[in-house]
């Protein structure tokens, strides 16, 4: 996020894209209610379901799945048109605006709402009322990312801000909420295949001359290596031979898993490092035991950039350890003598290597967590980012076309299928299908569908249906929503006995590799 979570209820306009706000980010979406409930914010939701954020929305678009450049262009639109962007800001902190000015300019609401569905008198609406905030924060979730076309949503959502001059702002900013827990920490400490921690470049010569000096090696790599999404085909091919996962359960998280399945049996050698005996676990040649967030000592980086410590209250169970601990004991084995006294070493280690930390230290976190960047020990972090300038200078404007989705419906597959999480599971279930509670409230797989498309079909509430895509197949009972839309279904990817990954698509964004998650084609039948 550019700004802090409570910078949520300063905001006088909020846009609430692609996020089920009140099942997958609670805590968070009490904040918007807070914002316009009681602060006199206004929410512009644009969502293809109708889920509860509508209820507190100003304006409700409902797009067609996978159109997102095309309403956000179509907003760029009015707001050049009607002379509404931030004229100073533009001229002084940005850099491409005639190029977007000119892609822009055909993204008429009358053609958007060809592509969208969204009627053009709403999309006006809602540009103006972006548009005349004194300060508009937007927030997005995975229904932005996961999508061929990801990495053009998230710089079309930047377009926006930065032509409404809402960034460096309180109250503004482009704010991504992550899925998961410590996602942000994660990716902090180069756990990307092209950077190291804090995001400098692998193949920048002097920043791997700082770690081989920093590590007391040499001939560190200065080439990009796998995303997680090229790995899987690769072992498919045979070309990647073994596959060491920690804390990810791919056996149901992955697209098209009948295909990724495939994929890992096929691997020689594969290690899984985890809390549970997952899915993916069940198939590994090594199983390593490892701590939970309660059993260990350590930092977490929250979705608002945020270091917070972890203190260990409970011991781990068993063998299990401490993932650095694991990580240490295996580069020992292979000769490199990897060793650190505590948790702590490692947090002084990472202070000196990272700039973004190099002012982030335990004694200072003692009471209060610190937002990166904070660059110097007397440095109070940085809860807003770009107050001044871009840390490449100014901003680029990236002039942006509409690309539709990786596949399209038919007459054989005459459905769209978009997936996404419930409030009662999280994730793959790995944790939360343990709770008796949580089980009792979402027992089992369901697929929601329009009340229209349901007598279309022949299905009554609570029927089995059998779901089917290019890829495979599951059985799931009918859920009759309004909160659905015609022609498009719904399905939460949480459960491995009817595992919705089975259908998607592993189509891949170009860019960061992320598989197209909430468009594929469908059909429905009665189950036998």
């Amino acid at each position: 996020m550019t700004n802090t979570i409570g910078d949520v209820e300063e905001a006088n306009v909020i846009l609430l894209t692609g996020s089920n706000t009140t099942e997958n980010h609670p805590v968070l979406s009490a904040f918007v209610k807070r914002a316009v409930k009681f602060k006199g914010a206004k929410l512009i939701l644009v969502d293809p379901r109708r889920i509860k954020m509508a209820d507190f929305a100003d304006i409700w678009l409902r797009q067609n799945l996978g159109t997102d450049v095309a309403w956000i262009n179509g907003m760029m639109h009015v707001i050049i048109k009607e002379e509404l962007y931030d004229r100073t800001f533009v001229e002084n902190r940005t850099t491409g605006f005639e190029e977007l000015r000119k892609v822009a300019e055909k993204y008429t609401p009358e053609y958007v709402e060809s592509i969208t569905g969204t009627p053009a008198n709403d999309l006006i609406d809602a540009a103006r009322l972006y548009a005349g905030a004194k300060a508009g924060a937007i927030l997005y979730c995975m229904g932005i990312t996961q999508h061929t076309t990801g990495t053009d949503n998230v710089k079309s959502l930047a377009n926006l801000a930065m032509l409404c001059g809402n960034l460096g702002i309180r109250g503004g900013g482009v704010n991504p909420l992550r899925g998961q827990n410590n996602v942000q920490g994660a990716c902090d400490m180069g756990g990307l295949p092209d950077v190291f921690s804090g995001y400098q470049k692998v193949i920048d010569l002097g920043t791997r001359k700082k770690m081989e000096d920093a590590w007391g090696v040499t001939g560190l790599p200065d080439k990009p290596g796998l995303k997680v999404t090229e790995m899987i085909p690769k072992a498919h091919d045979k070309t990647l031979k073994a596959l060491y996962i920690v804390g990810e359960n791919p056996l149901v998280s992955d697209p098209d898993l009948n295909h990724a399945e495939k994929s890992i049996k096929n691997l020689d050698f594969l290690v899984v490092q985890d809390i549970f005996m997952t899915e993916t676990a069940q198939l590994a040649d090594v199983v390593l035991p490892s701590a939970c967030f309660a059993e260990k000592e350590g930092t977490f980086s929250n979705t608002e950039r945020r270091v917070q410590r972890v203190r260990r209250a409970v011991d781990p169970p068993g063998d299990s350890k401490d993932d650095w601990k694991i990580t240490c004991e295996i580069a020992s084995r292979m000769g490199f003598p990897m060793s650190y006294e505590s948790s702590r070493a490692i947090m002084e280690e990472i202070s000196k290597v990272t700039p973004s930390y190099a002012g982030i230290s335990y004694d200072r976190l003692e009471e209060e967590g610190i937002h990166w960047p904070c660059p110097t020990p007397d440095h109070p972090g940085t809860p807003v980012l770009h107050t001044q300038a871009f840390p490449i200078g100014k901003g680029v404007f990236h002039a942006i076309e509409y690309i539709p989705p990786a596949e399209q419906t038919d007459d054989n597959y005459p459905l769209y299928l978009t997936t996404g999480r419930i409030i009662y599971h999280y994730h793959t279930g790995t944790m939360t299908m343990k709770s008796e509670g949580l089980n009792e409230r979402a027992p089992e797989n369901f697929v929601e569908i329009s009340p229209a498309d349901a007598r279309k079909y022949g299905f009554d509430n609570g029927t089995m249906a059998k779901i089917a895509s290019r890829r495979g197949d599951i059985t799931a009972k009918i859920r009759i929503s309004p909160a659905a839309v015609r022609g498009t279904v719904f399905i939460p990817f949480h459960f491995a006995q009817s595992a919705a990954n089975k259908l998607t698509n592993a189509a891949l964004d170009p860019i960061s590799k992320i598989p197209e998650y909430k468009v594929c084609a469908v059909k429905l039948s009665k189950a036998a």
